[in-house]
């Protein structure tokens, strides 16, 4: 017989929710700043809908501006939501220890992300067509949360891997990324984007004898991108979280400078987007692990 709740609990996907709360360029009677919270799911295969994506604002003025509100709005989001969250990302660390305290009240995990993707691009949308559109706007930029990054910590020694190499693909080949086999994996739709079909998108490969394990490692970290850190002794990074770093490969010769600084000039070209694959050797036909990500310019 089967057992129907362990079914249940094997194709249940986790909702994750990304959460901003922050003053906006529109102004109340006393001329101070409104506040806002946004939040919005993140969608997390290629397959999502971003148009059906749950969303959920509020303004508050700024005297508002406290972990209760903040709850109470989590609260009447949940209420509206298909379902409520198992998490919540959040990428402003400024407001992290009141985002925090308001998730904790509530009993919902809250992490420190950079991998607010949907969220990002909802902000930038605002700024852009809807707060010009209000009576009582008022042009101005918010002040960057970019973090400058920890020191970079090598891998575990367990999980470093053998071998890696620079790759790309079509924005259109990862169309049938739901078919691929892989045992971790997170991604997002590319018409969130608007990327063409024939845009490139560059990606890490790291093959490893313990792909399996370096995987699993990597899916209990807030993936944001993988970047070149130039300098008297280039890295390739992998940053996570809201600003730890860890370092994939030393790039010792000119040659795989080279490929870096063309792997960062084609990440630029698409938006920021691109990958990251970890498989047991260049023969696999599947993957242990595979991130599709962007490098946000959060502000």
């Amino acid at each position: 017989m089967i057992n129907q709740e362990s079914l249940t609990d094997e194709l249940h996907m986790p909702v994750i929710w990304e959460l901003d709360f922050y003053s906006r360029p529109v102004v109340d009677e006393n001329q101070k700043k409104l506040w806002e919270v946004l939040i919005c799911e993140s969608p997390l295969s290629i397959e999502s809908k971003p148009e059906s994506l749950f969303r959920y604002s509020q303004f508050y003025a700024n005297t508002e501006v406290n972990s209760g509100n903040l709850r109470q709005a989590i609260e009447a989001a949940i209420a509206q939501a298909p379902k409520p969250p198992d998490r919540i990302r959040f990428f402003r660390r400024q407001m992290a220890n009141m985002i925090s305290k308001a998730c904790d009240e509530l009993g919902i995990p809250g992490y420190a992300s950079r991998r607010t993707i949907a969220l990002n691009q909802w902000i930038n949308q605002r700024m852009a067509e809807e707060y010009p559109t209000y009576p009582n706007y008022q042009p101005g930029s918010n002040p960057s949360v970019m973090m400058p990054s920890s020191d970079p910590q090598p891998l575990p020694d367990a999980l470093i891997g053998q071998r890696w190499a620079f790759v790309s693909l079509e924005a259109s080949a990862f169309a049938d990324m739901s078919e691929w086999e892989m045992d971790f994996s997170e991604a997002f739709p590319l018409d969130l984007l608007n990327l063409a079909p024939n845009m490139t998108i560059p990606g890490l490969l790291v093959f490893s004898q313990r792909s399996l394990p370096l995987a699993a490692w990597m899916s209990g970290l807030e993936m944001a991108f993988v970047k070149l850190a130039p300098g008297d002794r280039p890295q390739l990074l992998l940053e996570t979280g809201s600003n730890d770093a860890w370092i994939l490969a030393n790039l010792s010769s000119p040659a795989l400078q080279k490929e870096a600084k063309d792997f960062e000039a084609a990440k630029e070209k698409a938006n920021g987007v691109h990958f990251l694959a970890v498989q047991s050797g260049p023969e696999a036909e599947t993957f242990a692990g595979f991130w599709l990500m962007q490098e946000l310019n959060l502000a």
